[in-house]
């Protein structure tokens, strides 16, 4: 079988639980891992396929048809012009987040002192947004913590192959006792759990079965737990002048300004691309 023809089957199979053009899209991230051919390379290629690459496409396909996501199946994903290291214990990088990095880094810019700027990042996961922060404002200084080892060690991976200096803390920021391990800080930017485990069921199915639970999923009783401790934590670690940036709910954008306002913040909500209502800006008052 050849390149080109084995690509084709790949497409067709995945076809079955996708629309043509995410099946094709998938397919393209898939051959390039395995081959190392671009796509116009391997599109039209008649060369025979190896025993190796034709194992390997073969395993990435079983997975795929179980709905796990393409980038857990090669291991990585692309976010803010760069390729990091992804797996089951960390949430895939999405693109708005990408928008709330791009919102972040153009305020810094227009600061005095954005090049001295130190910032805490809550719920490191892949570590996309530290270490973004890091490599386009090099002289910050950047703090990222999460509850969980696993992630931390993708993280610290990551930030390895791109040559970013971050300090890594491991730590259950919903635990106030734990903040005496904190100091403080200039930005404080987070984009953490925030759906109800009650919709779980709602879930896509590629989402609920593969991506950590722990960073998605919230108690019931109260969803917003999390933005309630940063706006507290804010209080009394953010530095005058300082500001929060968090991601959240479409739904809940309103509320979640409600709890920083609480706190004598003022809150801007930001909408992304698509104009929904996903991001905020809190500045103490």
């Amino acid at each position: 079988m050849t390149i080109s023809e084995a690509y084709k089957n790949f497409i067709k199979s995945l076809n079955h639980i996708y629309p043509l053009g995410e099946a094709t899209a998938i397919t393209d991230l898939v051959f390039e891992k395995t081959t190392g051919l671009q796509k116009w390379e391997f599109r039209e290629n008649k060369d025979g396929i190896s025993p190796d690459e034709g194992n390997g496409l073969s395993n990435k396909l079983k997975e795929l048809l179980l709905n796990k996501p393409v980038q857990y199946v090669i291991g990585e994903s692309w976010f803010y012009k760069r390729k990091f290291h992804v797996n089951e214990h960390v949430l895939i990088p999405r693109p708005e987040t990408e928008e709330l990095i791009e919102w972040i880094i153009i305020d810094c810019k227009k600061t005095s002192n954005q090049n001295t700027l130190n910032f805490l990042e809550i719920g490191t996961g892949s570590g996309c947004i530290p270490i973004s922060i890091k490599l386009e404002m090099p002289l910050s200084k950047v703090t990222s913590l999460d509850v969980s080892h696993d992630a931390l060690k993708v993280a610290m991976q990551n930030a390895e192959n791109l040559n970013a200096k971050i300090e890594f803390i491991q730590l259950d920021f919903l635990n106030e006792n734990s903040w005496k391990a904190l100091g403080d800080y200039d930005i404080i930017v987070s984009n953490p759990p925030y759906i109800p485990f009650d919709q779980l069921q709602d879930m896509p199915k590629n989402v609920r079965d593969f991506e950590p639970a722990v960073a998605l999923f919230v108690d019931n009783n109260d969803p917003f737990i999390f933005y309630k401790k940063i706006a507290l934590f804010a209080k009394t670690h953010l530095n005058k002048n300082g500001k929060i940036y968090v991601e959240l709910n479409e739904k809940y954008a309103e509320e979640v300004a409600l709890i920083f306002k609480s706190q004598s913040f003022t809150a801007r909500i930001k909408n992304d691309f698509y104009g929904k209502e996903r991001m905020i800006r809190a500045t103490l008052t």
